[in-house]
């Protein structure tokens, strides 16, 4: 079943995080992102309220960026058109994405936060994306997903990926919730056979969509935040 998914990373992990830091009034809008090979990301990128010569100092120096090229100069609107090929840890990133089926629709930056809009031909696709991406020690939260339902709408559901299914389901077994804890959070892991870190992260986002779905049920909305 075709799935759109919703992902935010913080700015200090993820694509450009050297830029935001020396230049934190920065403002881009990602026209598209292209994949060339198993490997390389090229998004060209729209930046604006920044003067160019300090945002090209910065990407020089940022790791996240292999190499840029200014496409268009200042169009009237105040945005600079660039084309950017992203490093490996970013480009390991996107590859999770595009190894398990993924297609990136969309990517914004606010408030310190990347937000990834994506299409997977199905829902183990993004489970798996996500677990890949988890692998590298990086945070990501599943904000939303939108699954195509069988009379072909689009349904909003805050539903737990695999892996967090897989946590927080052993996480009860094991007595991780009881009181007092049957097993450590660390334990827990070596069962896993996970890093600490990705456990407590996917047990953190976990236990925040199923509080979602309780307020949801309350309010008749979906809490995202």
């Amino acid at each position: 079943m075709t799935t759109i998914a919703e992902l935010t990373l913080s700015t200090d992990e993820f694509a450009l995080a050297e830029t935001f830091q020396q230049l934190p009034e920065l403002e881009l809008r990602v026209e598209s992102v292209v994949a060339e090979g198993p490997v390389r990301t090229t998004p060209l990128v729209w930046f604006s309220n920044v003067d160019p010569d300090a945002l090209e100092r910065a990407l020089e120096t940022d790791s996240t960026v292999e190499e840029y090229d200014r496409l268009l100069e200042e169009t009237g609107d105040g945005e600079w058109f660039y084309r950017l090929e992203y490093g490996e840890d970013v480009s390991s990133v996107c590859c999770a994405i595009y190894r398990h089926g993924g297609t990136v629709l969309d990517a914004q930056v606010a408030e310190d936060q990347w937000t990834l809009r994506l299409l997977f031909p199905d829902r183990e696709g993004l489970s798996n994306a996500v677990s890949a991406i988890e692998d590298r020690g990086v945070r990501i939260d599943v904000r939303r997903m939108v699954e195509a339902g069988g009379d072909e709408d689009l349904e909003t559901t805050a539903a737990l990926t695999d892996a967090q299914k897989e946590a927080i389901a052993e996480a009860y077994r094991q007595g991780y919730y009881d009181v007092p804890r049957e097993i450590s959070l660390e334990e827990l892991a070596r069962e896993l056979d996970i890093s600490h870190q990705a456990l407590s992260e996917r047990l953190r986002r976990a236990n925040r969509v199923l509080a979602s779905e309780q307020l949801d049920e309350a309010t008749g909305e979906m809490v995202t935040e």
